[in-house]
């Protein structure tokens, strides 16, 4: 999969596509990761790609012309992409959209800086996405979180091809708590069920602890499962 990053600081994905998943991933060819500066699109000696807002305000705005001609420059060189606006007002990144973006064989991920874009821009993207109600600095950070998540789901990226299965967020609710050695921690022992050798127990008893803390600690994803007999039994404090 090829994403491409339109950026005024491509500096910034060095590190996190040399490291650990992605940094394997982009050694090995399963994904291949181009960094594009809009200010090589603009025609001014300062290379400026921001200006004051009209209406007055704080802080500075994203011009379109660079963004867009990056974006265009972009398809015309190395073909067309899904193309993806990061930014706040966007919809909510999750899992299920990740799965969906690793549907494609190109994204090309805009981010921005500054107090925005220039609202223009929209129309030349197939979508707005947002990490969540909190703002960063730029939109650099998030497109690192969405190349991570995506690339994830793409064959060849996971030395386990099993390892997103049981993720949280994967079927909608968190993950199970896990455990390693030694078996018991400063008064703290391993669940005996994981110790139990029981396939079938061990399936249950992670099932009842995901359900679990998903209705403890995300009750609005909780809300939205649709739990079995065997859940609900679980959930009532059948032994797993």
């Amino acid at each position: 999969m090829i994403f491409e990053v339109v950026t005024i600081f491509p500096e910034m994905f060095s590190s996190v596509l040399s490291a650990s998943l992605l940094g394997k991933a982009v050694g090995k060819g399963a994904i291949a990761v181009h960094l594009t500066d809009p200010r090589d699109f603009t025609a001014d000696k300062h290379r400026s790609v921001d200006d004051a807002p009209y209406g007055g305000g704080a802080g500075m705005v994203m011009r379109p012309e660079p963004l867009v001609s990056a974006i265009e420059g972009i398809e015309r060189a190395r073909g067309a992409a899904h193309k993806v606006l990061l930014c706040p007002t966007g919809t909510p990144f999750t899992q299920p959209v990740a799965n969906r973006l690793a549907q494609h064989e190109r994204l090309l991920l805009v981010c921005g800086r500054y107090e925005g874009f220039d609202d223009r821009v929209r129309t030349f993207v197939d979508e707005e996405l947002s990490l969540g109600d909190f703002v960063v600095t730029g939109g650099e950070l998030a497109a690192m979180v969405v190349i991570d998540a995506v690339a994830r789901r793409l064959p060849g990226v996971l030395g386990n091809a099993d390892s997103p299965i049981d993720e949280s967020h994967e079927a909608g609710a968190l993950e199970y708590p896990h455990f390693t050695r030694p078996p018991e921690f400063r008064g703290v022992p391993v669940p005996p069920a994981l110790l139990s050798g029981n396939h079938q127990r061990i399936r249950r008893w992670r099932r009842r602890e995901s359900l679990a803390r998903t209705r403890d600690r995300r009750p609005d994803l909780f809300a939205r499962l649709a739990l079995s007999d065997e859940d609900r039994a679980l959930l009532a404090g059948e032994e797993p």
